[in-house]
């Protein structure tokens, strides 16, 4: 088996067969979905996906709006405005309409008739309505009132899908679906899904992604995988065809050994790999070990007339990151540039990260300057990427250096940032500090999430400051955090016997802390701080 060492010589290697052709693809780097696969690390994946948000893609449809009804000369600026009222006057019509919705299905029981309420609420029921009420919904579901939710969502689209004049969507099945899966509902999932290809719906990969998301870790994936491969509804056309849909996905699920024996069936359907199933495999052999394999795929690439893209370059700058490969990975850099292919912020955060993980910080320096020579401008992510290596190594001078320097440069720190940041004050004992830190991020309109609140609380709780522990979990309940996070925490949830009963007194005193209408909550809130301390 070739070791991780050799992967900086014979990447150059293999470049040699089709360097040419590879300006033209490289060209190309501009749609990252097309051809692309996902983000290496958990934490780069979540980062970045926060960069393509959908505030970028509003701005820009209202930008193209704007071109469009206004014109070149600004001859329609009258008809934009009355548009633009309009749409606005029926967006907070559809709001008002869904919130009378929702406060009729919560008086839904015994007694009380909810379709027969809806029904005499006269409201004309559109796309819109339903995606609106469904969404509201999927916001409330929490671990003491998911199996309600669940049903008073299924009432309403089954309800709404009664009605004249419409018909639901395959967006309308996919928010149902959402709900029954937060709510592991996952019977009455499988079950809307055979309803959508009985009525014709067609199966998307969006439907694939919630089912593979849900059911991996119950041990279902296989049995998804063979499900959508021979189901003739299944169609996902930005891709080249529906195996690289479900390769992708399974991708995004960590389900590696599963890309394999996908292959083998697109292959057994006489389904040739295109760029996108080898950047796939690649990431999947490296995950697995499977560093010959590795590199035969290399090969193969070659051979068969493919030349590596942006994700391609990605994925090696990845494996040399890890490996501690500085020295190839500065080859591989000036090779991309020779072949047309700009290394661009994601191809150095990525690199940066992987010597991170290595302990290579003085590596990640010098990649992090040399960025900056070549007029990329470090983004939030990449300056998080490096804060977090300070603060692994125990660092915390030189990342709270680096954490003043982004805000100066204009960057503002996101949670994952403020989460690094909290960790090594934490680490250093600056309890105080760090608690002071999630003010300022809340001041900062960056509300913390589960991952900071649990970083603070295990360090509280390892240091004996249980009282200081309390005081945080106290703060959750007083911002209302609380209702996304029980099912959270009971995933992290580690028993331990000896604890139990100071845990129950303490859900108890937080419980008793709580405003008259929480009270039905108070079996969460003895759950919450049971998972946490103990």
């Amino acid at each position: 088996m070739y070791s991780v060492a050799l992967v900086g010589q014979r990447v150059i290697q293999r470049f040699s067969y089709f360097s040419s052709f590879s300006r033209f693809l490289c060209n190309q780097q501009s749609d990252d979905t097309g051809n692309g696969f996902g983000r290496i690390e958990d934490y780069l994946n979540e980062s970045w996906k926060s960069m393509n948000s959908d505030n970028n893609m509003k701005d820009k449809s209202e930008t193209q709006e704007s071109v469009d009804f206004i014109g070149i000369n600004g001859c329609y600026e009258g008809h934009f405005r009355q548009n633009f009222s309009s749409r606005h006057s029926l967006i907070e019509k559809v709001r008002n309409e869904a919130s009378m919705i929702h406060e009729i299905l919560q008086q839904d029981g015994p007694g009380f008739d909810a379709k027969a309420a809806l029904a005499n609420s006269h409201i004309t029921v559109s796309s819109l309505l339903v995606r609106e009420v469904l969404l509201g919904i999927l916001k409330t579901i929490n671990y003491a009132n998911k199996n309600r939710c669940a049903k008073l969502g299924y009432k309403f689209f089954v309800w709404s899908g009664q009605q004249e004049n419409y018909r639901h969507t395959a967006n309308s099945y996919h928010m149902v679906m959402k709900i029954f899966a937060e709510s592991e509902e996952f019977k009455a999932m499988w079950r809307l899904v055979d309803e959508m290809i009985e009525k014709g719906y067609p199966t998307t990969a969006r439907t694939f992604n919630l089912l593979i998301c849900t059911c991996g870790e119950a041990g279902l994936a296989r049995k998804v995988v063979e499900r959508f491969i021979k189901s003739k509804t299944f169609n996902y056309r930005p891709f080249r065809h529906s195996f690289n849909a479900i390769l992708h996905s399974l991708l995004a699920v960590n389900q590696y050994r599963l890309i394999e024996w996908v292959y083998q069936q697109m292959l057994g359907e006489g389904h040739l790999p295109d760029i996108l199933t080898y950047n796939i495999l690649l990431c999947s052999k490296y995950r697995l070990g499977k560093l010959d394999q590795f590199h035969r795929l290399l090969d193969e690439m070659g051979r068969s007339g493919f030349s590596p893209d942006f994700h391609t370059f990605n994925i090696l700058l990845h494996v040399l990151g890890k490996g501690d490969k500085p020295l190839a990975a500065v080859n591989l850099l000036n090779h991309m540039k020779e072949v047309g292919c700009e290394p661009s912020i994601l191809h150095f955060t990525t690199l940066i990260d992987g010597l991170s993980r290595a302990g290579n910080l003085d590596a990640c320096k010098y990649f992090f300057e040399e960025m900056i020579r070549q007029g990329c401008v470090p983004d939030v992510v990449c300056y998080t990427v490096m804060i977090t290596g300070y603060v692994v190594a125990g660092e915390l001078d030189k990342a709270q250096e680096l954490f003043t320097d982004m805000i100066v440069n204009g960057q503002l720190p996101n949670v994952f940032t403020y989460n690094a940041m909290i960790r090594g004050l934490c680490m250093a004992e600056k309890f105080d500090e760090a608690c002071m830190m999630v003010k300022e991020m809340e001041s900062r309109g960056c509300n913390p999430n589960f991952m900071v609140y649990s970083t603070l609380v295990s360090y509280l709780k390892n240091a004996g400051k249980l009282s200081k522990a309390h005081e945080v979990i106290r703060h959750m309940v007083d911002k209302g955090q609380y209702i996304h996070l029980v099912p959270k925490f009971k995933r992290y949830r580690r028993c331990n016997i000896a604890a139990v009963g100071a845990c129950n007194l303490a859900g108890d005193e937080f419980a008793g802390r709580l405003p008259s209408h929480h009270m039905n909550l108070k079996i969460s809130y003895r759950f919450l701080s049971r998972s946490i301390l103990v």
